[in-house]
């Protein structure tokens, strides 16, 4: 079975939502904040906080909150796992996280937040969005569908080989891809909309997981 890394520092409802994903869809999660990627197939970012805005060379906004431990770990296994050439998919804070790491920038409180946070909690925004035809995304939902959405945050400048394939109607990236690297990563969260957790207004998310996990088993022979 694929073992994929999850880094985290506490196991959290949340954090439940992306094991759970990930077991469904056929692989074994190594959680927890020591990671050993020489031993992993792949590795999921998954959402949380926001990044340290230091980390993009700003200033801290009022609206933004980080967890510096969590920077700290989860950038270190990231670029393990890039050393390594071994997969990685990332979600909403992951899918910034990064792009932080390639060296690009966040936005750390979108224009039109409120169109993409929580409608209260445990309610995601849905809203529709655009994909490039040739890319990861785009072969596996085709150009236009709904997805969720819970964050204030965005890509605001791509880091380095990172394309972006994926947009909310008012501009917002959703989703991006590595020219080179096996790297992909979306804003919204599919792991909500997958499963038992799979809803009707979205596409459903377990493509994701299995495209990802596809990409790891790949990877491994």
């Amino acid at each position: 079975m694929l073992k994929i890394a999850l880094p985290t520092i506490q196991i959290n409802t949340n954090t439940r939502n992306y094991i759970n994903a990930l077991v469904l869809s056929g692989a074994e999660p190594e959680t927890g904040s020591v990671i050993h990627p020489e031993n992993c197939d792949g590795l999921l970012l998954p959402g949380g906080i926001d990044v340290n805005p230091s980390l993009f060379g700003q200033d801290k906004a009022p609206e933004t909150e980080f967890d510096s431990a969590l920077d700290t770990l989860q950038l270190g296994v990231l670029r393990r796992f890039m050393d390594l050439g071994k997969p990685v998919f990332g979600i909403c804070r992951g899918h910034q996280l990064i792009n932080v790491a390639l060296g690009g920038t966040l936005i750390q409180h979108l224009p039109a937040a409120e169109d993409h946070m929580e409608i209260c909690p445990g309610a995601d925004h849905v809203h529709l969005c655009d994909a490039v035809p040739d890319s990861f995304i785009g072969r596996l939902y085709g150009t236009q569908f709904t997805v969720n959405s819970s964050h204030h945050q965005g890509v605001g400048i791509p880091g380095k080989g990172l394309r972006p394939v994926l947009h909310a109607q008012d501009g917002v990236i959703e989703a991006m891809e590595h020219e080179t690297l096996p790297i992909w990563s979306v804003q919204f969260h599919p792991e909500r909309m997958c499963y038992a957790r799979r809803r009707s207004d979205t596409v459903d998310g377990s493509l994701l997981f299995l495209f990802f996990l596809e990409k790891c088993r790949k990877q491994d022979q």
